[in-house]
């Protein structure tokens, strides 16, 4: 319990437990080393992956020049030398996409499990919390890059419209055995979303839910809850906020904050927006609101845009206007 400081006594029910998370210095327990050594082989190649799309150029060069002289044989070869190998780098984002799913799965299973409540386990677990904050903070950070890069759609498209005319005209294509049809039409839906790795982990919530019917729906409604109230605790309170050593982990925090919001609004019946939201919706809006604008605006885009609530009858006024 070392890591751990209580910043608020729990006189506020509505706005749930608060505690100081050690997101910089966390290390895993005997009992979570098994769940956290698992996640960690994934998370060791997220930095890769975020790399990887950060310098994705693109083939819209290639691309313009090929349709534009659809006649000229050299040109539709040289589009496609350029397009095959961006594929693979799509082929890569996306499979990762799917070990990122099984992990978050793993921690929510581990997090969520009887007789703890979720404070509790993100109390004494606070490793497991750290990596489901990892988790988190990469596929906000992946969706930001994604959606400003228009190329990454425009290259798939290419790649699938000249896969099949070249069936139709029995050319044989290198490179197809890399990307067969029935993974083309799965990372065709992935990358139709605007935020395609924020679409996966609320899907895996909401599938972890519907699989665990003997666990009560609050357990990992809950730790998604306690989780964004711990992070708007440790960011508004300044003598806290003091304690982190990297600056970085502010915007670590905002963007968990953010993640954990959205996941919330997807997986709970009613939503975080709702009055019986256990997510202090004003609180997480004002502190991201009190961050410099253009640190921020990715993430209140993301919960106007990414969440499923926000526009129900059931959201005050107060919380529309501040999310305009």
């Amino acid at each position: 319990m070392g890591n751990l400081l209580k910043v608020l006594t729990c006189t506020d029910l509505e706005q749930g437990p608060n505690f100081f998370l050690d997101f910089e210095n966390a290390q895993p327990s005997e009992s979570e080393k098994a769940v956290y050594n698992q996640v960690n082989v994934v998370l060791k190649d997220a930095e890769g992956i975020l790399d990887h799309l950060q310098s994705y150029r693109g083939a819209g060069h290639e691309i313009r020049e090929a349709i534009q002289h659809a006649t000229d044989e050299k040109l539709q070869e040289k589009a496609w030398a350029a397009v095959v190998p961006l594929v693979g780098k799509l082929k890569k984002f996306y499979e990762f996409s799917q070990r990122l799913e099984a992990a978050l799965r793993g921690l929510l299973g581990a997090l969520t499990s009887t007789p703890y409540s979720p404070t509790q386990h993100l109390e004494r677990e606070q490793a497991l919390a750290k990596q489901f904050a990892e988790i988190l903070h990469f596929t906000l950070r992946f969706d930001e890059l994604k959606m400003t890069n228009p190329a990454i759609q425009n290259d798939f498209s290419y790649y699938r419209r000249t896969l099949s005319r070249m069936r139709i005209n029995n050319v044989p294509a290198e490179g197809e055995n890399e990307v067969n049809n029935e993974l083309a039409n799965r990372m065709s839906l992935f990358y139709a979303e605007a935020t395609p790795m924020l679409k996966t982990l609320s899907d895996a919530t909401t599938k972890f839910v519907s699989e665990n019917k003997n666990l009560p729906i609050e357990n990992t409604t809950d730790c998604l809850s306690t989780m964004a109230s711990v992070c708007r605790v440790m960011l508004e309170t300044p003598e806290y906020r003091s304690r982190f050593t990297n600056e970085e982990t502010v915007s670590f925090c905002l963007r968990v904050m953010v993640g954990v919001i959205i996941l919330y609004d997807h997986v709970h019946p009613v939503g975080a927006f709702a009055k019986t939201s256990k997510i202090d919706m004003k609180g997480c809006i004002k502190v991201l609101k009190e961050q410099p604008p253009n640190s921020v605006e990715g993430l209140l885009n993301a919960l106007r845009y990414t969440t499923k609530h926000l526009n129900d009858e059931t959201t005050s006024k107060q919380i529309k206007t501040m999310l305009q």
